[in-house]
């Protein structure tokens, strides 16, 4: 079966969807019995092809004239709904000062971001007046203090407590000698002025007393510079006229040679108790002590 010869051309046989290939004007552009405008039917003759290109768009078969449609153009079956009565108003999104359905989601936006901002910009105000409140409250408070039961205290007062002074320092041969106790030079090396040093402290009795005055009560270090000729020493230390159960140790802490005094100047120091002013401290020979040993200088040092 082709296009040209479709068989039989009894009406049982023939093509149900032949309508669909029917040309309007038929083949010579006549129209048939039927007013659909296929060609009239030839009984015996051979059918050709019903398969025709039309354009898209056209209306076919017992409809009006077909009608081309251009894009771009309006349709005159087509109304715009801003046409229709109410129409702007049905529309989603539309009115007044709304150019489209974009614009209120913006406006929302901005809306939000704004409300964002005014809560920030609070937040912030509100810490900056706490840390600026609580700053001014320290401010205020600081260098105060409560009244005693005594009276009001200035809250500018602050008990001080007063500079420490220079604790007094002494050379030996400025002490005040007794029983036999006499300044020498013979012995080179001594740290004092001039090499100045207090010998004869060998003899029973004898002392050199230093009077010191100091600021505050309390214990402070006494510290002595001597010398001794290699081997241990010993003296007796009174303070404000009570002697110490125990002898200040004056030991040969420079390890010299027995006999080397030269080589025997060395340091020791002793706790004492002392009262705020005028104290008198002494050291002495006496009955048990060792007291082969030259004195050179005298000073205090807080304990």
């Amino acid at each position: 079966m082709t296009a040209g010869n479709n068989g039989a051309d009894t009406p049982e046989n023939d093509d149900p969807f032949g309508y669909l290939y029917r040309s309007e004007g038929g083949e010579g552009g006549a129209s048939g019995p039927s007013g659909d405008g296929a060609a009239a039917r030839q009984p015996g003759v051979p059918r050709t092809s019903y398969n025709q290109v039309r354009a898209v768009g056209q209306r076919q078969y017992g409809q009006q004239a077909p009608q081309q449609v251009t894009y771009g153009q309006q349709n005159a079956h087509y109304a715009a709904p801003e046409t229709l009565p109410g129409g702007d108003r049905a529309r989603p999104g539309a009115g007044p000062g709304n150019g489209g359905g974009q614009e209120p989601r913006r406006g929302r936006n901005g809306l939000l971001i704004g409300a964002v901002a005014v809560v920030a910009v609070v937040c912030i105000g509100i810490g900056v007046a706490m840390l600026t409140n609580g700053k001014g409250s320290q401010d205020d408070t600081a260098g105060k203090s409560e009244p005693s039961a005594g009276g009001k205290v200035d809250p500018g007062d602050k008990p001080k407590k007063p500079a420490p002074g220079k604790l007094p320092k002494e050379e030996a041969g400025s002490l005040r000698l007794d029983g036999g106790a006499t300044t020498a030079k013979d012995v080179p090396g001594a740290r004092s002025s001039g090499g100045t040093y207090v010998g004869g402290m060998n003899t029973p009795g004898a002392a050199a007393t230093w009077t010191v005055d100091v600021d505050a009560p309390g214990k402070y270090k006494l510290w002595v510079g001597y010398g001794v000729p290699g081997k241990d020493a010993n003296l007796t230390m009174t303070v404000n006229g009570k002697a110490d159960s125990r002898p200040i140790n004056m030991e040969n802490f420079a390890h010299a040679p027995e006999g080397a005094w030269d080589k025997g100047w060395t340091r020791t120091w002793s706790y004492v108790q002392l009262n705020k002013g005028t104290n008198t401290i002494k050291l002495s020979c006496e009955s048990g002590n060792q007291c082969d040993v030259n004195l050179e200088k005298v000073w205090l040092a807080r304990s």
